[in-house]
């Protein structure tokens, strides 16, 4: 049987999102192939991937300092990596204001672009839609709640009435405001569900990255935000919801994994088999409880929710690192 093989760039090859994307790709050589990667400092492992996928293009962070590989490629820009004639889609997994040109360049070209990069939606997801409807390009979400809302709009013709994004609630659910302020950032980079980057475990502690989820949310689906509820889920089995006008309700579930909405966003429109994807246990599920977010507990989720509502250069301050009145560095104040 005759595939047509994506040609893939993996922009942030080497952080989290961008390994656990080429452990997707490497699943399905028949259906995509890597044409393009891009890595940060860590060009022990960027050489190791080069060596493997045997890309054409090449970024590494220090020009200077090239990955230890006697692999044929050549060195581009992010951005042009990301706009080349010759790549399909684009995985944008680089993280902070890394991902900002590169997902712009992407869309300009009318590329799918597989974005992981939430900053560049919290900063600019007005343009960056736009230029998006201009040129044609596609974005598909990866995190798994901005994906479980695209799965589950899929085939609807009306719009949404409401977005219920859904929170593991981090390690540090139901704890009291004594018990917060002494906690230690190792105790928050032990995240109970989701394997992912230091960075990101931290703010999901704090669920600053729920209050970005929410403005992601806003440019991807084109939402007020009255209409984006967030709901701790500690199960993290139910990915995100959407309501419709007539009451109804639709949920997207899977084991906690970002392969799937990785894969998804890679394969879209269709559905792959992947033997190393994991299955709910349906057996083992023995409850799905919600309940809201603790304002006093997480106070960078309103924050962040404030930032959007204002807009502006506030969400370009929603990006810096500062302490508000939280143990956690990654308490972003807008």
């Amino acid at each position: 049987m005759g595939y047509i093989v994506k040609r893939v760039a993996v922009l942030g090859s080497t952080g989290s999102i961008g390994r656990q994307t080429l452990e997707v790709i490497n699943a399905l050589p028949h259906h995509l192939s890597v044409i393009g990667l891009a890595g940060g400092k860590n060009t022990t492992l960027l050489a190791e991937q080069i060596d493997q996928f045997q890309p054409r293009f090449v970024f590494y962070q220090d020009s200077k300092v090239p990955p230890p590989t006697t692999a044929e490629y050549e060195f581009l820009s992010l951005e042009e990596i990301a706009s080349h004639p010759e790549i399909d889609l684009v995985v944008v997994a680089t993280s902070g204001k890394w991902g900002l040109k590169p997902t712009l360049a992407a869309v300009q070209a009318g590329k799918q672009v597989a974005l992981a990069n939430k900053e560049s939606l919290v900063m600019a997801g007005e343009i960056i839609t736009a230029e998006a409807r201009q040129n044609g390009a596609q974005i598909m979400p990866v995190d798994s709640e901005h994906s479980a809302i695209w799965q589950c709009l899929e085939g609807e013709s009306g719009k949404p009435a409401k977005i219920i994004l859904t929170a593991s609630g981090g390690p540090f659910l139901h704890y009291s405001p004594d018990r917060l302020a002494k906690v230690t950032p190792e105790q928050a980079l032990k995240h109970p569900s989701w394997r992912m980057g230091s960075k990101v475990t931290i703010d999901s502690a704090t669920l600053m990255n729920k209050g970005l989820e929410v403005i992601e949310a806003r440019w991807l689906f084109d939402m007020h935000f009255d209409n984006i509820r967030v709901l701790i889920h500690p199960q993290s089995i139910i990915h995100s919801m959407v309501e419709f006008a007539d009451g109804s309700v639709k949920a997207q579930l899977g084991h906690p994994d970002m392969r799937l909405p990785i894969q998804y966003a890679l394969s879209y429109p269709e559905r792959l088999a992947n033997p190393h994807l994991p299955r709910l246990d349906w057996d083992n599920i023995k409850e799905l409880t919600f309940e809201p977010p603790d304002p006093d507990t997480f106070p960078c989720l309103k924050i962040a929710i404030e930032a959007g509502k204002k807009g502006g250069t506030y969400l370009i301050g929603s990006t810096k690192h500062r302490r508000v009145g939280f143990p956690f560095p990654s308490c972003l104040n807008g």
